[in-house]
């Protein structure tokens, strides 16, 4: 009977403690007394880091398929007009160099673990464009450079004065190739391939990244980096609003082109 109740002591303390590592995965350990000793279930600042966490797996379970309906909309058209490379090409630079300069500070991945996920799918776009502009070999070529690039950056051997560098760059950075998509959207007057879905959703996560930096890490130059994201995707979605019928766009482009002839070499060349 001795035994029996040992074993079962030792069997609630097991369960006990597994909870606590399950639960010290989402809260700190300040907040895990808080909750289960103090019952404190009204505490803000623990609420917050509860929220913050939950929010940062959201974002990266969202992050799996963000850019997905980007990708299929390219493979499917075998068309990547109205996509700018350059955009994808400083968004890729910019979620690399965040990427590393988070892991190698030792962040949460809950604040960061998004980003590995992005980097891909961003990838995957990148290869896509150049391949069907006909550089399918420039693709291939392109892939191998940039996983040297993203080893280089998350292996340790690059210095962290020059991430910190690197992701204070990312603000221009991240401002000029957003920029450049939006000035594509505007001079094509349509959306073309690009897709509405990823646009938002990569506007909901930057919007609570904005959040999580602040509760997670607490570094100015991530918050001011998301916050600048949020403005240039905040800014291409209300280009996908206004855009976005380019059946419409197009037809009142050909009914000006016909009043106008002279414009037609310059404007009649966009959004099939």
């Amino acid at each position: 009977m001795v035994k029996l109740e040992e074993n079962l002591r030792l069997g609630k303390q097991s369960m006990e403690e597994k909870l606590k590592q399950i639960l010290l995965f989402f809260i700190p350990e300040q907040c895990h007394d808080t909750y289960l000793l103090e019952h404190r279930f009204t505490d803000v600042p623990c609420f917050k880091a509860l929220v913050s966490k939950l929010l940062g797996f959201a974002i990266i379970a969202g992050s799996l398929l963000v850019k997905v309906p980007q990708i299929m909309k390219i493979y499917k058209s075998k068309s990547a007009e109205g996509v700018s490379f350059i955009a994808v090409l400083l968004d890729l630079i910019a979620i690399t160099s965040h990427m590393a300069y988070s892991y190698v500070n030792g962040y949460p991945f809950s604040s960061w673990g998004d980003t590995s996920f992005l980097a891909f799918q961003t990838l995957v776009i990148a290869e896509l464009i150049l391949y069907y502009q006909c550089y399918p070999i420039l693709s291939y070529v392109f892939s191998m450079a940039y996983g040297g690039f993203a080893y280089t950056l998350c292996s340790g051997k690059t210095p962290l004065h020059v991430l910190t560098t690197m992701q204070s760059l990312n603000i221009p950075i991240l401002l000029a190739g957003k920029l450049s998509q939006a000035y594509t959207i505007y001079q094509n007057r349509c959306v073309g391939q690009l897709s509405a879905v990823t646009v938002f959703m990569l506007l909901g996560g930057s919007l609570a990244r904005i959040f999580t930096s602040i509760e997670e890490t607490g570094d100015s130059i991530m918050i001011i980096t998301f916050c600048s994201s949020t403005f240039a995707n905040a800014l291409i979605a209300f280009q996908v609003i206004c855009f976005w019928n380019k059946k419409s766009a197009r037809n009142s482009e050909q009914a000006y082109t016909s009043a106008r002839p002279v414009a037609a070499v310059k404007d009649g060349r966009k959004c099939d």
